[in-house]
């Protein structure tokens, strides 16, 4: 029993998050506290988890900022990479406090998309145990998959539609199997995040307020979420 008890206490947990924000022009007044608590997320997690007395061995945070692929062009979405943390917590947080608010036209913007390239980063493998969290800030609905398809800035990989990305979320990534994967909503319940809500397994919903950010019980969720598999 003390042999199986060392061996369980030595399994490496890997912990990938992406961060996916709204950066349209109705985020402005409050993108800066936004990007605060972005700032703070990566200390955030491993305190929470030194108080839970558990232990992230490997801990990467990537963020992709998104507007509208119909109105913003070449700046509808951006993507990271992957953030060791914490030795490339410097790299992080100049991403971050790059950000700024603009653009996005009608209120749908393209969220669904930027889940879409969430899905398909370059999640980590490694590890004995995994958690992979997609966690979603936006303060819009989103458009209807396709809708900017055709337009040169549109990416050829997107899927169609939402029977397509649900598709990828079921299992069809290899990179993300379900006992790893999380998908947690901070969005208004609206066109899009509604379905994905209602839905997709392993997500949670939290339905928030235009400009509410990422409040204490939010940043609990995502604790939750990623704890619930550390040994």
């Amino acid at each position: 029993m003390a042999e199986q008890g060392m061996a369980y206490q030595s399994m490496a947990y890997y912990v990938d998050v992406i961060l996916v924000i709204d950066c349209t022009g109705s985020m402005g007044p409050y993108i800066g506290e936004v990007k605060r608590q972005a700032c703070r997320f990566p200390e955030q997690i491993q305190d929470q988890m030194k108080l839970k007395g558990k232990k992230i061995d490997q801990l990467r945070v990537k963020v992709i900022r998104f507007r509208d692929f119909s109105f913003d062009g070449d700046m509808a979405m951006r993507q990271s990479e992957f953030f060791t943390i914490p030795d490339q917590i410097a790299d992080f947080q100049a991403f971050v406090n790059d950000l700024t608010a603009d653009g996005g036209g009608d209120e749908p913007e393209s969220g669904l998309e930027a889940v879409a390239a969430a899905i398909l980063a370059d999640w980590t493998e490694g590890g004995d145990k995994r958690r992979h969290v997609i966690a979603v800030l936006t303060d819009a609905s989103a458009h209807d998959l396709g809708r900017a398809a055709g337009q040169p800035n549109y990416p050829d990989w997107m899927p169609k539609d939402l029977n397509e990305l649900t598709d990828w979320w079921q299992g069809q990534d290899p990179k993300m199997d379900r006992s790893t994967k999380r998908l947690l909503l901070f969005t208004p319940d609206g066109n899009g995040w509604s379905q994905l809500g209602s839905n997709w397994e392993y997500t949670t919903h939290a339905i928030t307020k235009a400009g509410a950010g990422l409040s204490d019980q939010d940043y609990e969720v995502i604790m939750a979420n990623i704890a619930e598999s550390a040994a």
